[in-house]
């Protein structure tokens, strides 16, 4: 029996891929909906949206978590951000879903709040940042809207400092993945280290967006348009992946993706980084991940003598993320560079004393 659900918003978007969605909505304004009208998790998507709605009193935190997740900025998140975001929404919902809004402006709120973040840390230092800046973001995003009368917890420090100055793939680490890892996972390697482009965006690349000499494509996280020359290794790559496609005479789909499965079909997120993971281990490549790709090539690029205008037009960075990531992060000082800078400075230097 097919039941009508009340107050169900369609709209409908073109991506810039050119591919047209259709999203649902609870109501107008209303939280996104899981699933497809008429399946079970479309159905419980949507009870879920209408509980919550009824349940929330409007002088309690858990009130204004519902208006960040059915609004305009959490709907512009990134398709895993927002995921990610509501599984810590609900955690944030069992904790203070019942505090009051007027309490926020007792001093003694940030201390509770950090409380909480240290309770979370025993098991994880990032999750619990990571838990305690949604609920920062929810009400910094209801303090702009005039919903709460101040947010305790703006600017908290972190707790959780990752060591990212060695978390740079050296060409040892490259060549050990190359001779041990599975080949379908080679074309992945080269392709994030002559972009620096990141995971879910090279997932997502169709060989429409390479033309033989230059990738098109636009960062779903941040919504900038990169155009990127393709360097010799990697379209030499491209273009073999490309000619086994058009010589394949079995049956099996071709993926309109770049990177495929083993059995030629496109990745799932998940799919791809446990067969990442048990490629590096086939390596013995660890304590790097994939993302740590998209720092090697800023690295690498540096090394070859690029400006930070250069890189950022590759990877699509802003300059002062290129800066950043150079200075703190990945370039760890590297003895090439030193060297380098020194021979400048000999070919610059006119007096022999």
């Amino acid at each position: 029996m097919r039941v009508r659900l009340k107050g169900i918003n369609r709209i409908t978007k073109k991506l810039a891929s050119g591919e047209t969605v259709t999203y649902y909505y609870a109501w107008k304004g209303g939280p996104r909906l899981e699933g497809t009208p008429g399946s079970a998790e479309f159905h419980a998507s949507y009870n879920r949206a209408v509980a919550s709605r009824r349940a929330a009193p409007k002088d309690r935190l858990q009130s204004i978590l519902d208006k960040f997740e059915a609004s305009t900025d959490f709907a512009d998140l990134a398709e895993r951000t927002r995921k990610d975001y509501r599984k810590l929404l609900r955690v944030i919902e069992s904790e203070f879903g019942d505090f009051p809004i007027a309490g926020l402006e007792d001093r003694r709120t940030r201390g509770e709040f950090l409380a909480w973040r240290e309770r979370l840390a025993v098991k994880s230092r990032r999750q619990a940042d990571y838990a305690f800046a949604v609920l920062a973001r929810s009400l910094s995003w209801a303090y702009n809207r005039g919903l709460v009368p101040v947010n305790p917890c703006e600017r908290p420090g972190r707790l959780y400092r990752a060591a990212r100055s060695e978390a740079v793939w050296s060409d040892a680490d490259e060549a050990a993945f190359y001779a041990k890892a599975p080949s379908h996972l080679h074309l992945a390697l080269r392709l994030a280290l002559w972009t620096g482009q990141r995971q879910g965006d090279l997932l997502r690349l169709t060989w429409a967006a390479y033309d033989g000499t230059h990738i098109r494509l636009r960062q779903r996280k941040t919504k900038v348009p990169v155009h990127i020359p393709v360097g010799a290794p990697l379209k030499a790559a491209l273009d073999e992946a490309k000619r086994k496609l058009a010589e394949r005479d079995d049956k099996r789909p071709r993926p309109l993706t770049i990177l495929a499965t083993e059995r030629g079909t496109t990745w799932t997120e998940s799919g791809f980084r446990a067969s990442w993971r048990k490629g590096c281990q086939k390596a013995g490549v660890t304590d790097l991940t994939f993302h740590d790709l998209r720092g090697t090539a800023v690295t690498r690029l540096a090394k070859a003598g690029c400006t930070v205008p250069e890189i950022a037009t590759i990877t699509g960075h802003s300059l002062k993320d290129v800066g950043t990531i150079l200075d703190s992060h990945y370039l760890n000082r590297d003895s090439a560079l030193g060297e380098s800078a020194i021979r400048k400075l000999e070919r610059g230097t006119s007096s022999p004393n």
